[in-house]
């Protein structure tokens, strides 16, 4: 246990030490006088884009142009296939009911005393 908490104390001094530089760096830009603005130069301005001449699109034929699709020929007919009927189903007998109510547990009198 003891060697634990003398790793933990000595990793602690050791990021305190490495952190000392950050905080040294960023006060030196904080002191550092401003830097002076570069001259801008002007862009000469994008040559325009020439106007393309545009393809012509070939006409298709018109779809009512087109002859008609051959008709289906009638699918035949199904014979009809008889239906089952299922017996009825047998009557459910009656659940007893539970009765709700305790009955009585019957105490019987105690034994005679002996007399003395």
């Amino acid at each position: 246990m003891g060697y634990f908490n003398c790793f933990a104390l000595g990793f602690f001094v050791a990021l305190s030490l490495a952190s000392i530089d950050v905080g040294v760096a960023a006060r030196y830009l904080q002191q550092l006088p401003p830097i002076p603005t570069l001259p801008t130069t002007t862009l000469p301005p994008f040559p325009s884009i020439p106007n393309l001449p545009q393809p012509s699109i070939p006409s298709f034929p018109r779809p009512g142009a087109l002859p008609p699709l051959p008709a289906m020929p009638a699918l035949p007919t199904l014979p009809s296939v008889p239906r089952a009927t299922l017996p009825p189903l047998p009557s459910m007998p009656s659940i007893p009911t539970i009765p709700t109510t305790i009955p009585s547990i019957p105490f019987f009198s105690p034994p005679p005393s002996p007399s003395p």
